[in-house]
């Protein structure tokens, strides 16, 4: 069970040029499809004169969520190669934007690839040089509930476990929100479970 994943922290930069034609790539975290479209609104007003602004993103532990656009290209031709470059260096929640200025010589399908796979290459090797790149934990989320006089022992397992308290609610009856690592869970829910026999 997979419960750690790559991402980024801050902004990396990648260029590459083929035939006067000038790409200038941008690698962002994003937790949301919304984040995305706010750069996006962002870099097309930055780079205004620019022929494409192209990009592709990828959300989730497990890159679940994705998208690739080609902003007017050949299809499959810019965004496609973008999100190439993230699988194959296996990061998610993050969004490379591959901004492209014509250089006045078609470079042709094979020639866009490429260009818009190097430029993203060239942002992550970025990422890498000024340790951008960060491992965070896939973490889930439990509510336990409880009597009073058990509060010890739940507090026990959660110092135990390192488990992070989300919320907690003591009045008549205790309640307790935990977040832990995926793969933890079970173990946490065993050692809870277990207080009630107590």
């Amino acid at each position: 069970m997979r419960d750690t994943y790559l991402t980024m922290t801050g902004v990396a930069e990648g260029y590459y040029t083929e035939k006067r034609s000038k790409f200038y790539a941008f690698m962002h975290h994003v937790d949301s499809p919304d984040e995305v479209r706010s750069l996006q609104q962002q870099y097309k007003k930055k780079y205004y004169d620019a022929r494409h602004v192209c990009y592709a993103y990828r959300i989730g532990p497990e890159g679940e969520e994705y998208r690739a656009n080609d902003d007017g290209e050949p299809s499959s031709t810019a965004g496609k190669p973008i999100l190439g470059t993230m699988l194959s260096a296996d990061i998610t929640n993050v969004v490379i934007f591959v901004i492209r200025y014509y250089g006045g010589v078609n470079l042709g399908t094979g020639g866009l690839i490429v260009a818009y796979r190097e430029a993203s290459l060239a942002a992550i090797a970025d990422a890498r040089e000024r340790n951008l790149l960060t491992e965070r934990q896939v973490e889930e989320q439990l509510t336990y509930a409880f009597s009073y006089p058990q509060m010890n022992a739940v507090m026990k397992v959660v110092k135990d476990m390192e488990a992070r308290i989300v919320a907690q609610d003591f009045q008549t009856t205790c309640s307790i929100t935990l977040s832990i690592r995926k793969s933890l869970m079970p173990q946490l829910k065993a050692r809870l479970e277990a207080l009630a026999f107590m």
